[in-house]
């Protein structure tokens, strides 16, 4: 193409708001997957991402489980990592700073193991420069016998209201796919007033090693990622927008554009990218790219056309 042909080539508008916060494109990191962004900024320019979604950080520093807490499988790994985190204090001390020196949205994931340890960090973050919240509801509460918060509706409604009271920023949350049925999880986080929602958590999943005859991991249980969870993941993006009229944040296996527009297409208005930044540190990169392509060769001028409109 010629220097003038591609002066009159048609722009095409990758932006998306949740919440009234504008990201220039839909790709983001998955918490946990990306620490905050200083480890991967010698692969992945962070000025081309819409998002930066933050490891989870909480109150106090918490040390994570007793290792060997990662284990690979078949199409994707086992992770028992346990949120490990240096709390909220270093977090905005270094962290933060860190980020605001590049043209993208700061997500801040919050955990904690009792309401009152969430909305110390959601508090203690409203005056600092992020422009959301992504709570992760996945942890188990102490005061209810360990059950996750997101595993049951009552206790979704009622942490998304106790952390919309005290927010600044808007507030995503995320659910758990460990459910009988993730619409009924997603309608409790709108009830309790979720700016937005973002699935899937990883799946709870096991692995045995045949020749020590033990369990891979010490925590014995972990976190399933990877593509294995992906068509699953699809599913529950799709079930979980066409139950709420919130914006819904897709993820789980996304490696690539074409994984990322099966998202969008059952209705997610952005994506994370996990477990592919460990295998492909440009994944989030080529990513936007992909989708970039995607919309000149079908001719779509703006992503938001694209969304949910699988029926």
């Amino acid at each position: 193409m010629n220097m003038t042909a591609e002066k009159n080539a048609p722009a095409f508008d990758t932006s998306v708001t949740i919440a009234g916060v504008t990201l220039k494109n839909p790709v983001m990191t998955a918490s946990g997957t990306f620490g905050s962004g200083a480890e991967y900024s010698e692969f992945v320019d962070l000025n081309k991402l819409g998002a930066v979604v933050t490891k989870g950080v909480a109150n106090v520093p918490w040390p994570g489980n007793p290792t060997p807490r990662i284990a690979e499988t078949h199409s994707g790994m086992l992770n028992a990592i346990g949120l490990q985190n240096p709390g909220i204090d270093l977090f905005c001390k270094r962290d933060i700073p860190y980020l605001k020196q590049f043209d993208t949205k700061i997500i801040v994931n919050v955990c904690g193991r009792s309401t009152e340890d969430y909305l110390e960090v959601v508090e203690r973050l409203g005056n600092e420069p992020v422009d959301m919240l992504e709570i992760n509801i996945s942890c188990p509460n102490v005061k209810e016998g360990g059950i996750a918060f997101g595993q049951d509706p009552k206790a979704v409604e009622a942490i998304t209201k106790a952390v919309k009271a005290k927010a600044k920023q808007p507030v995503i949350m995320k659910l758990s796919p460990n459910v009988t049925d993730i619409t009924v999880m997603a309608k409790a986080a709108e009830a309790g007033g979720a700016d937005a929602i973002s699935l899937i958590n990883t799946l709870t999943g096991m692995k045995i090693d045949i020749n020590r005859q033990c369990f891979a991991l010490a925590n014995k249980t972990g976190g399933l990622s990877g593509p294995a969870i992906k068509p699953i993941a699809v599913r529950m993006v799709y079930q979980a927008a066409n139950a709420v009229s919130i914006p819904v944040i897709g993820m789980g296996g996304i490696a690539c554009a074409e994984d990322a527009l099966e998202f969008i297409l059952a209705g997610a208005s952005a994506v994370s990218i996990g477990t592919a930044n460990f295998f492909n540190p440009y994944a989030a990169e080529e990513t936007v790219q992909g989708i970039e392509a995607y919309m000149r060769e079908k001719k779509v001028a703006r992503l938001t056309d694209l969304i949910g409109i699988v029926k």
